[in-house]
């Protein structure tokens, strides 16, 4: 008897024939399965694997190692980043310059109050030598450390000075304005060959000795503008500027011809000084005349011009300042006929 009769009743069970042709359908069926899915790998491959494992069948299927390297080498380039024991700098900032900066030197303010200043040195006369003293006597130029020198010009203004200090010997300009100057020796200037220029304006001079300039040949000009002279002393030759304006000379106070050998006179300035007249010969050079806030009252035809020769032209003659003075220019017209511009004054 079949296995099937013994589990299944004979009335539920299939015909014999009819079994056999399913089981033979069946068969058949799973072999033309069979068959394609032998014969058709892609559409299986397709089916039955994941979508990630198609992915890297393709990569694997392309991936040349020669050609790969290449074109990473070529192409990419990835920037090492900083390792632990370099420093990193943040972009847009610098980095501070370990082995060159170095700290700022001490200002001349903060050395100054550091250094304790001595007293100035104590300046004494030269005895007529011209050569500077230092405090015990010796030539060490003390002149300087007071004053300053600049080539050969010494410029001691303002330092309260109450005599002329010791001069190099090289001095050929000399200012020693605003102090409290009193008196001028003849040694002051003594030996000085190069001086040029000597300006004490604003002290207190009241006399000078008579010869305190003489012996400088080549001093040209003079300034003892507002001090208290009352007697010019005697000057060499060699002068284009004489400025004593604002003295008290008076009538007697310049000598007698004072001006005439001054071939080289350019200005001469006498103002307010009480004077009484006009001092002459005044040489042809002269170009500028400052006689103005004195007493001069009355002037002579001849004061100026040259009445025996009408075709004489005194040309550098152009500024003459008579302001100030009780005189009457226009009862002298002739007096200015060879100047070529009328001196400055009073013409009533």
């Amino acid at each position: 008897m079949h296995v099937l009769e013994l589990l299944i009743p004979a009335s539920l069970l299939p015909d014999s024939n009819s079994l056999s042709k399913s089981l033979e359908e069946m068969l058949w069926t799973d072999r033309e399965t069979l068959g394609r899915m032998q014969t058709d790998q892609p559409f299986i491959s397709k089916t039955l694997r994941h979508p990630r494992q198609l992915e890297l069948d393709a990569y694997d299927n392309a991936y040349d190692p020669g050609a790969d390297s290449v074109l990473l080498e070529d192409v990419y380039y990835y920037d090492v980043g900083p390792t632990i024991d370099e420093p990193q700098i943040e972009i847009g900032t610098l980095a501070p310059l370990v082995d060159s900066f170095h700290a700022p030197a001490a200002s001349l303010e903060e050395e100054e109050d550091e250094l304790p200043l001595g007293p100035l040195p104590t300046l004494h006369t030269s005895g007529g030598s011209g050569v500077p003293l230092g405090p015990d006597g010796s030539g060490d130029r003390p002149t300087c450390l007071l004053c300053t020198c600049l080539g050969g010009s010494v410029y001691c203004d303002d330092l309260k000075l109450e005599s002329v200090p010791p001069l190099p010997r090289d001095t050929t300009h000399f200012y020693a304005r605003y102090n409290k100057i009193s008196k001028i020796n003849k040694s002051d200037f003594m030996h000085l060959n190069k001086l040029k220029r000597i300006d004490v304006t604003h002290n207190k001079i009241s006399r000078i000795d008579e010869d305190a300039f003489v012996g400088l040949a080549d001093l040209e000009e003079l300034v003892l503008r507002e001090n208290l002279v009352s007697q010019l002393p005697a000057l060499p030759a060699t002068m284009t500027l004489i400025d004593a304006s604002h003295n008290k000379l008076g009538s007697n106070g310049i000598h007698k011809e004072a001006f005439k050998d001054m071939n080289g006179l350019l200005y001469l300035y006498l103002t307010d000084n009480n004077i009484g007249y006009i001092p002459l010969p005044l040489p042809e050079s002269l170009c500028s005349l400052h006689l103005q806030n004195n007493n001069i009252q009355m002037m002579h035809e001849d004061t100026f011009c040259n009445l025996k020769d009408m075709n004489y032209i005194r040309r550098g003659l152009e500024d003459i300042r008579l302001d100030g003075n009780p005189i009457n220019l226009s009862k002298t017209p002739q007096a200015y006929i060879c100047l070529p511009r009328v001196p400055i004054g009073g013409l009533v």
